[in-house]
């Protein structure tokens, strides 16, 4: 069924549109959970909640992309539930390592001034990676979006993980001298 006519389904409260979503993004949606979390029954939990999250925002929402609209909820599903499940204890996942790899470049300190920039420094993150090549820009958000492993990313673009890794240093070294430039850092 195309994105189309499941969004229509949610928008005629049709609840066939959850076995839809799920038929066609399930799958999906539970590797991205699963690659944050590393945990089968929290990755599914992360999936049933998006349906519930989509089904509760469609409408008055109307997603162009429902691939990423829901991705893009799975995601922050899981990331709220790694920061608490490891709210106390600080350890060795792929999602860890990422977040790890980007904090000298995001990095606010917890600073008032500096978290009232954080709209702009969405936006202004947006933009540069708008720009980039999109080899560059895929690679960079399979890492820290989708958090896959420079393995996993390698193996998609038939490349050395030394390769990708070489690319995210690059594109990480970029993206904090774009932001110094603009002011945001």
């Amino acid at each position: 069924m195309e994105d189309t006519e499941i969004v229509e389904l949610y928008w005629n409260r049709d609840e066939q549109a959850i076995r839809e979503t799920d038929d066609k993004y399930g799958h999906y949606c539970f590797k991205t959970a699963y690659r944050i979390l590393f945990d089968n029954m929290d990755a599914q939990e992360c999936v049933n909640d998006t349906w519930l999250t989509a089904w509760n925002h469609i409408p008055p929402e109307r997603p162009v992309r429902l691939k990423y609209y829901l991705v893009k909820i799975t995601r922050n599903i899981a990331m709220n539930l790694f920061r608490k499940n490891s709210a106390e204890k600080r350890g060795g996942t792929e999602t860890e390592a990422a977040l790890q790899e980007l904090e000298n470049v995001l990095s606010n300190n917890n600073d008032p001034e500096k978290e009232f920039l954080a709209s702009e420094l969405h936006r202004a993150v947006q933009v540069f990676l708008k720009k980039l090549p999109a080899k560059e820009r895929n690679v960079f958000i399979r890492r820290y979006f989708y958090f896959e492993t420079g393995k996993e990313i390698a193996e998609k673009y038939g490349l050395s993980e030394n390769n990708i890794n070489v690319i995210l240093n690059r594109v990480r070294r970029k993206l904090r001298d774009n932001l110094l430039k603009e002011g945001y850092l």
